[in-house]
């Protein structure tokens, strides 16, 4: 069993009777006065959930084993997303609830990380960036410009998001994959 000080960002523990929380951020104290402690920032692996956990340093704490590995998107079922691992060709299906918001940015072949404990998938790690064709938007408007405007736009996934007024049907944009923002237009 590991301590406190062995937490690094991206480590996944084992808390509060199994349930499995990813290390964001930690930060060890050394206080002038009194015991160090080590503060962290903690995200449910299954729900998303958010938490600031403060533990004594040198607590003990459980790290659980996470399997990271490449995978490559194939199809959806209807249920479930179908990766490809490119080690083994082994399929494995992520249900839908898993993999999330990334779904609008998925196309097939996109390279993967499918991160996976006791051969059940936890979550999934897109690439920062992907590129998207613009399949429907308004015409960009005429006229007032220095306000930077946006209107909304559909890309090949099904996925809306805000593109600069001048964007058009059928151009190919960059899309920041964490929040959905247009980052700019691909030649």
């Amino acid at each position: 069993m590991a301590t406190t000080n062995d937490i690094k960002n991206g480590s996944i523990l084992r808390l509060d009777g199994g349930v499995l929380w990813n290390v964001i951020e930690f930060q060890h104290v050394k206080p002038g006065k009194g015991g160090a402690f080590v503060r962290t920032k903690l995200k449910n692996v299954l729900t998303g959930k958010i938490v600031d956990k403060t533990f004594n340093a040198g607590t003990k704490v459980e790290f659980a084993n996470v399997d990271r590995s490449d995978m490559e998107y194939l199809y959806h079922d209807g249920e479930s997303f179908i990766f490809m691992d490119n080690q083994t060709f082994d399929q494995i299906p992520v249900p839908e609830a898993i993999v999330g918001d990334a779904k609008g940015f998925l196309l097939e072949n996109t390279k993967v990380t499918v991160a996976t404990h006791d051969g059940n998938p936890l979550y999934i790690e897109m690439p920062a960036a992907v590129e998207l064709e613009i399949t429907q938007t308004d015409p960009g408007v005429q006229g007032d410009r220095s306000t930077g405007g946006t209107k909304p736009a559909t890309v090949q996934t099904g996925a809306t998001i805000q593109v600069p007024l001048f964007v058009t049907t059928g151009e190919r944009v960059k899309v920041d994959t964490r929040t959905g923002d247009y980052l700019g237009r691909v030649n």
